[in-house]
């Protein structure tokens, strides 16, 4: 029995997964949690790596304390990253995406390389956290940090460095940076030489599932690791995620939701043209040669931020308790559009949310309950919105769509989500990150032969509920006030 270790970090917390797999079975045990908490020094927004570092370390000296552990990869959110120096030293904290800096070098990016350019090279939604803007900002002031630096480390490249002493990136996350090009294969050197971007620090590109070597003697030692293999397996976590759906075909579409809302469908090869740019489809790697075409929703964040904001206040509500208070508010009463640009950054997002509704001229949420129900409906209604997007621009017919991640445990949200859309909703696993990032481990060992052999453990391993939507004339018509609200009825009539 392989026994794998899944390190999978997001913008909220962290966790190290013991799994143990029979060769058809996998088993998941959560060994260790810790909280992701940014911090903001003279005005800029940076990752704790080395806490999370630390944080990591105790959790594979929890699993080594259970088993001998085979191998270990790490996951983690997209677009950022940290420098190293000639010696190895990380340079300064990785800047969080959400830093206000990024968002400021767009338009100047784009004055250099048009949009579209921009997008038909890199097959990349333009989004301002993208790793392109960091990178143009950096070169713009010019950051000193660019001219010590040797190498460009996404952040799981970064801990896998730290690991076991590779300077590699692995495919799936460099996809994300809007630096590699999607036609041609490997790094845009080209538009990031008329960015100013400094294309010498990008390191060599690695397939998922490759090993990258044993963990280094210190490491061993300190984490009881022995001679475990590190592996770039699928290291951006939506790609993990992926892995681990058990999809059935083309009609079939994913929700990783999270902090973040992934809603797309998989494919043998990127969609770049006239339609996708105008939909603004981003192009993401995926295992074993697919593509994951999809759109970025701001996902479950919104409401970690209202839970951050009333504890600050002097209340720490439970997710169970905010469910139940969401469950006896008044349906359908307003709606946000999560992907608005006032939701964006940190704050105090109860009081972003009755400022959106009192602007865009709706009763503004009057309780905590009301608050959640906006926020949740708000979620279910964007994905439906976004399914529908996809499918028209795909040409897919998507009858059946997945939902996974922690939004899977969220019974109102899937319900809703199965409602608004008007389709059905198969919800789990929901630790499908640190399941895909086991099981391509597996790949990488050579105890599973493919991706879809991987799919076939899923499904002998963990179970789904399914939600059917009732077809309910309130949901139709909170659709289309939804549309009006985030302006794509009027889109779809200038396009038309």
């Amino acid at each position: 029995m392989s026994a794998l270790v899944a390190v999978d970090l997001g913008a909220q917390s962290g966790r190290v997964a013991l799994g143990r797999f029979d060769g058809r079975r996998l088993s998941v045990e959560e060994v260790h949690r810790f909280p992701n908490v940014p911090v903001r020094l003279h005005g800029t927004l940076h990752w704790d790596v080395l806490r999370l570092y630390a944080d990591v370390l105790d959790g594979l000296r929890a699993a080594s304390g259970r088993t001998a552990v085979d191998s270990v990869a790490v996951d983690s959110w997209g677009v950022d990253f940290g420098l190293v120096d000639r010696a190895g030293r990380l340079l300064m904290n990785p800047v969080h995406y959400r830093d206000a800096r990024r968002a400021a070098a767009v338009d100047r990016v784009l004055e250099q390389v048009s949009p579209r350019e921009l997008y038909l090279r890199t097959g990349i939604q333009l989004m301002p956290i993208n790793t392109i803007f960091e990178l143009a900002a950096m070169a713009g002031e010019p950051d000193p940090a660019l001219g010590s630096a040797e190498r460009l480390m996404m952040i799981p490249d970064l801990f896998h460095y730290w690991l076991s002493g590779s300077r590699t990136t692995e495919f799936t996350n460099a996809t994300t940076t809007q630096c590699r090009d999607v036609q041609a294969g490997g790094w845009a050197t080209d538009l990031l030489d008329r960015l100013g971007g400094p294309t010498s620090l990008l390191p060599e590109i690695v397939a998922p599932a490759t090993p990258l070597g044993s963990v280094l003697d210190d490491v061993a030692a300190d984490a009881g690791l022995g001679s475990a293999t590190v592996v770039a397996g699928a290291s951006h976590d939506t790609a993990a995620a992926v892995a681990a759906v058990p999809l059935r075909g083309d009609g079939s579409a994913f929700l990783s939701v999270g902090t973040w809302s992934l809603v797309g469908v998989e494919s043998a090869e990127p969609l770049v043209g006239d339609a996708s740019y105008g939909a603004n489809i981003t192009n993401e790697g995926g295992v074993a040669g697919t593509w994951r075409l999809l759109r970025n929703v701001t996902g479950l964040w919104l409401l970690d931020e209202c839970r951050r904001a009333w504890a600050l206040g002097g209340r720490d509500y439970g997710h169970q308790e905010l469910l139940s208070l969401a469950g006896s508010a008044p349906p359908l009463h307003s709606f946000v559009d999560p992907n608005d640009a006032a939701f964006l950054e940190p704050g105090d997002m109860p009081a972003k949310i009755s400022a959106y509704c009192t602007r865009s001229g709706q009763e503004a949420p009057d309780d905590v309950g009301a608050v959640v129900r906006c926020v949740l409906e708000s979620l279910a209604l964007k994905h439906a919105e976004t399914v529908a997007l996809i499918s028209r621009v795909t040409g897919r017919e998507l009858d059946e769509l997945y939902v996974v991640g922690g939004g899977a445990n969220n019974e109102l949200l899937c319900a809703w989500t199965a409602e608004a859309s008007d389709r059905r909703v198969l919800a789990g696993p929901g630790e499908t990150t640190v399941v895909g990032n086991m099981l391509v481990q597996a790949i990488a060992l050579g105890e599973l032969s493919s991706l879809a052999d991987a799919r076939d453990v899923v499904r002998d391993s963990f179970s789904q509920v399914i939600y059917e939507p009732r077809g309910s004339e309130a949901w139709r018509e909170a659709r289309e006030r939804f549309a009006v609200l985030s302006g794509t009825r009027h889109e779809a009539e200038v396009s038309a």
